[in-house]
């Protein structure tokens, strides 16, 4: 008899089912509306301390929470609705102040068993989820700063290859002045620097007849503004892909200003602090008695600031040149540390300058703008908090150098946390100019609920419209195919699932096509067996007939579809990359259950046996 069933291919096809099961099943847990608290710079110091004021503050103004944790990233409060989530946010804010970062987002309630499988549930979008959207303001004018400082050894090195004495060169208020020692070596140094940089404003000072002040012209000065601003995009997109948020918008606003959405974000205090941080790696010589003292600097420590080292003003490679970072542990003592790799051009100043300074010690200097607030008068004559960048300028590590540094080495006397977050923005890149937090918006859950709830109710239609039609047209197939049909969204949920793609309205929309598109292979099948009946063949060789002869049919239908479904991902961005990712998954699961899942079912229910008629 035709139409039987192989065992393995039974097993096989019922294994995928259950499999799918089992990886769409973590959707079926809600996340818990929570808060994640940490300090500003990313250390929650005395978190006990922290946690008990949190619980206080909460116990006060009657809010109860589902679950108080510690976390890794800090403390973890679990609440019951997205209306307490709102009020405790409030208070909590209020209770600890400006140096912490209280941060909503939604807390993961899949069971540690299904983790233990690695079945997570479907990243949501920020229509769905909701996020945090910021708006970021780029500092343009430190940007234009830190180029003016920059040049300013360039300059030193100028004067003293022409043996032009000066007594300072330091950079102010946007200016790089230049300060000489003889009045008659004025006109000389104009002429000189004028030659040696051609892109600078050089003159002669109005108030000081011995200062010669340098600045950038117009055109330059936007130019800087716009490569500081295209540089700091790349670098967040980058720090944003190291925190794993799916499908995130990081884009340019007008002159100065940088959008980000992160959709989903399960640690929104922690992508606050990554991609608002402006960090960045120097390595310096520690100053001896041949080092002038306007050359050096005097740094603190940055976890005991009473412990300082002077350092060399002038870096031997910066954070620009390192080229990959890792988080490890040293094996002898088990103490975290950063693996350093420099470019060729990194490494070959490293190992100059440490080649001839054995004995000498190196200092790892870390440079963090914070963001701060001071009270300004408006020009409404309102009095109002006004953000700006400080520069925090520390030392980290400072090792004596045994033997010439090649371009592999490590940075030591670090935390844990502080490895993994340095490695990161070492790796992501250093922001070309400091950002702060112009505006901060959570996309609230409630609409993200509410959408959820129409694409449901749309599914739910469709499905049932669907099935409906198909019961009462098919008959016994109609109702075979509408359990096809219910796997095949199964199998959907588990695939996006496990790819992690992220689920938006248009995914929704895709959903809802693909439960119309996903019953036509069907239909093609069950029209080709009645017209195998109608032709008068038997109806175990219709069946067998219409799967084979539909077949070509079916997957020529598709394919075309599925091309562009990649067309679109190629192309768009954002939710029509969703909806293309809804449309190729659903295509490629549609076939599965549409042809192979039917016939099984099919020939559990006629195949091995006579059959008079069929019903369809």
């Amino acid at each position: 008899m035709p139409n039987k069933n192989s065992f393995l291919k039974s097993f096989a096809i019922l294994v995928l089912c259950l499999l799918g099961a089992l990886y769409a099943l973590p959707n079926i847990y809600a996340p818990d509306h929570a808060l994640q608290i940490n300090g500003y710079d990313g250390r929650l110091e005395n978190i006990d301390v922290v946690e008990r004021q949190v619980s206080t503050a909460l116990e006060n103004a009657g809010i109860e929470t589902l679950r108080m944790e510690q976390t890794d990233a800090g403390i973890l409060v679990r609440l019951n609705s997205a209306d307490t989530q709102l009020r405790a946010k409030e208070i909590i804010s209020d209770a600890l102040g400006r140096e912490f970062v209280v941060a909503m987002n939604l807390a993961d309630t899949t069971p540690q068993w299904l983790i233990d499988l690695g079945a997570s549930p479907m990243t949501l979008g920020l229509d769905l989820s909701g996020g945090v959207h910021f708006l970021l303001q780029v500092d343009t004018a430190q940007a234009v700063q830190n180029s003016l400082e920059s040049r300013e050894s360039e300059v030193r090195t100028q004067l003293r290859e022409n043996r032009i004495r000066y007594s300072n060169v330091a950079t102010e208020n946007g200016r790089l002045n230049v300060i000489l020692r003889d009045v008659a070596k004025v006109a000389e140094t104009t002429s000189l620097l004028r030659t040696t940089y051609p892109d600078l404003n050089v003159e002669v000072s109005e108030t000081d007849a011995l200062a010669v002040n340098i600045s950038f012209s117009d055109a330059k000065v936007r130019e800087l503004e716009d490569y500081a601003v295209q540089q700091n995009l790349t670098s967040l997109r980058n720090r944003v892909n190291e925190l794993g948020v799916a499908e995130p918008i990081v884009q340019r606003q007008g002159r100065s200003r940088i959008v980000v959405q992160l959709p989903g974000v399960q640690d929104a205090a922690q992508a606050k602090r990554i991609i608002g941080k402006t960090a960045n790696l120097q390595f310096h010589l520690e100053s001896n008695s041949s080092t002038p003292s306007y050359l050096r600097e005097t740094l603190p420590n940055r976890d005991n600031p009473n412990l300082t080292a002077v350092i060399d003003r002038t870096p031997i490679v910066t954070g620009d040149q390192v080229t990959n970072a890792q988080p490890t542990f040293d094996p002898q003592t088990s103490t975290p540390q950063v693996s350093i790799t420099l470019d060729g051009a990194g490494g070959t100043q490293i190992n100059r300058a440490t080649r001839d300074n054995v004995g000498r010690r190196m200092a790892v200097q870390f440079i963090e703008y914070k963001t701060r607030f001071r009270t300004v008068t408006n020009e409404q004559g309102e009095t109002v908090e006004e953000p700006y960048q400080e520069a925090e300028r520390s030392w980290i590590s400072l090792a004596t150098i045994n033997s010439p540094l090649s371009n592999r080495f490590v940075i030591t006397g670090i935390s844990p946390v502080e490895a993994r977050e340095l490695s990161l923005l070492l790796r992501a890149g250093a922001l070309a100019a400091p950002v702060y937090f112009e505006e901060e918006r959570t996309i609230g859950p409630s609409l993200g609920a509410e959408n959820i709830a129409k694409g449901i109710d749309s599914i739910k239609i469709g499905l049932g419209l669907v099935v409906i039609f198909m019961i009462l047209y098919y008959r016994v197939f109609g109702f075979i195919a509408n359990v096809a049909l219910t796997v095949n969204l199964v199998l959907m949920v588990a695939v996006m699932s496990v790819l992690g793609a992220t689920l938006t309205m248009p995914g929704i929309a895709g959903m809802v096509l693909t439960v119309g598109m996903a019953v036509d292979a069907n239909v093609l099948i069950f029209a080709r067996i009645r017209e195998e009946l109608k032709n008068g063949k038997n109806p175990q060789v219709a069946i067998n007939s219409g799967y084979e002869r539909a077949f070509n049919t079916i997957f020529d239908a598709n394919i075309t579809t599925f091309l562009v479904a990649v067309i679109l991902y190629a192309v768009g961005t954002g939710p029509v990359q969703g909806f293309a990712v809804t449309l190729m998954v659903g295509i490629a699961t549609s076939m599965f259950t549409a042809i192979l899942l039917t016939r099984l079912i099919v020939n559990a229910i006629y195949g091995g046996r006579r059959v008079s008629k069929l019903m369809i």
